[in-house]
């Protein structure tokens, strides 16, 4: 049994539909292209085991610090598609000696004590047949005690299954690493979703304070009758929008924190808290054409199924060894006689030579089954080729499009807190109403979602682009670091 790979599209798809988006969030495409965020969709691990796993049986006492890190290693540890790729490896490895047992010698012992009457008649032995002869002969015993052994000399079909079985444990292996990527890939995506969500709680809270001073001003100015009740209203209605942009990030982040929790295998109902932050740090754009030599030379899928490949080769070399014939060899020792103090040593020595002749066609349906295996393995081969071409431009794509947004985020922010300030001062003055000032809360508030997703999807590219290099594992780390 083999774990899917999963095609990193389709899975980096999945893992946006474990995003999701307060009241004025902006939608955000993913790393690798037209990810959007979503509150409607939830991946469960029956549909894809990445989003599940094996969680600690009891929380921990009191609130858990959670690095990136310590996040990374538990779900390395308890994440339900690295478990399953490590027992299918197990389960590759028990196939490769079941193919192992048909070319290694068969050894076996038995001791016999035996008494017996027989009847001569029962077999065709008559008194016409042989006058004189009893009808029955016996009661009789013997004492046997004997080693047998019996080994396939030659049988190429069983070599060439024995060699395709030490390749599909090479693929498993290849597989149990490609798994290990993906989760790592999960769950940082999953980790800087939360981290997101928490940026978003902090916003939506500074939000809302500024929400309330600015309508308990307005207050202040109507009651004096220095300003109109529209402005007021207006104020009012703001400060209101804000708490409910901050429910919603609340909920939302809470829902992120137990996926996150979930993927990585915590305790359920285990407290926790993030530790690390995901600050913007610029990441070089590295050379296609060397990283694509390097992705094909590190991606684990695409060595999985190389020797996917070669197995179905060795596959169908074994089948059109069903026309060779085989030569057995079998071989017995022991001792013989009435009593077990009275024996003579015996033993036998067997050669055979089977031939094939005519097996009603099976030989000739497992040679096309396993062409048609290897054509499979073939078009997988070259699909995954082009697969790795594909997310290697995407995330260079992504690296750069995502620091360039996380650039222009920024200066909006600025932008957008000189406005306020400014908007602030000539509502003070009078020199305008709040109106301009609620637009510039608005404009604040856009901004910051436009910089927390933009971070988010800068820090995701780096993720991604560590797991279409094919070291998520190892990478993820570093290059959220910017090395």
């Amino acid at each position: 049994m083999v774990l899917p790979v999963v095609p990193i599209v389709i899975f980096a798809a999945a893992l946006c539909a474990q995003s999701s988006t307060s009241a004025s969030a902006a939608t955000a495409s993913s790393a690798y292209g037209a990810m959007q965020v979503q509150t409607s969709q939830v991946q469960t691990s029956a549909q894809n085991p990445v989003f599940g796993s094996v969680p600690d049986a009891k929380p921990t006492p009191g609130v858990l610090p959670l690095t990136f890190s310590d996040a990374i290693k538990r779900a390395l540890r308890q994440n339900l598609a690295g478990l399953l790729s490590e027992y299918n490896t197990i389960e590759a490895r028990g196939q490769k000696w079941q193919q192992l047992s048909d070319l290694l010698p068969n050894v076996s012992g038995d001791v016999q004590e035996a008494r017996e009457k027989v009847s001569v008649e029962a077999e065709g032995f008559t008194a016409k047949l042989l006058p004189g002869i009893p009808r029955v002969i016996g009661p009789f015993s013997y004492f046997d005690v004997r080693a047998s052994a019996t080994q396939r000399v030659f049988d190429w079909k069983a070599i060439q299954e024995y060699r395709s079985a030490v390749v599909g444990e090479g693929a498993a292996r290849f597989n149990l690493k490609d798994a290990r990527d993906l989760v790592a890939l999960a769950t940082g995506n999953a980790y800087l979703q939360a981290t997101a969500g928490a940026a978003r709680v902090e916003t939506a809270q500074a939000q809302v304070e500024t929400a309330r001073a600015l309508y308990q001003k307005a207050v202040a100015q109507q009651q004096a009758g220095v300003a109109p009740a529209i402005d007021t209203l207006r104020a009012q209605v703001e400060y209101q929008a804000r708490q409910q942009q901050l429910i919603a990030a609340t909920n939302d982040f809470a829902k992120q924190k137990i996926s996150l929790a979930r993927v990585i295998g915590l305790a359920p109902g285990q407290e926790f808290e993030l530790a690390d932050k995901a600050p913007y740090q610029a990441f070089p754009i590295p050379d296609l054409e060397t990283t694509l030599q390097r992705a094909y030379s590190l991606r684990s899928d695409y060595k999985a199924a190389r020797d996917r490949l070669v197995a179905a080769q060795l596959e169908r070399s074994a089948a059109t060894a069903g026309y060779f014939p085989t030569i057995d060899l079998a071989a017995n020792y022991g001792e013989i006689g009435a009593v077990p103090g009275d024996v003579l040593p015996t033993y036998a020595v067997v050669g055979t030579l089977n031939i094939p002749i005519f097996q009603g066609g099976k030989v000739h349906g497992d040679v096309l089954k396993a062409e048609a295996s290897l054509r499979q393995a073939q078009a997988q081969m070259a699909d995954v080729r082009g697969q790795i071409d594909q997310d290697i431009r995407n995330a260079l794509l992504d690296l750069k499009s995502s620091s360039d947004r996380v650039e222009v985020a920024q200066s909006s922010v600025n932008l957008a807190e000189q406005a306020l300030t400014q908007s602030q001062d000539r509502f003070s003055a009078g020199v305008t109403d709040n109106l301009e000032v609620v637009q510039a809360q608005e404009a604040v508030a856009a901004a910051h979602e436009s910089l927390i997703s933009s971070l988010y999807l800068h820090n995701l590219a780096k993720v991604a682009f560590a797991r279409a290099l094919g070291r998520a594992e190892e990478g993820v780390l570093e290059y959220l670091k910017g090395k």
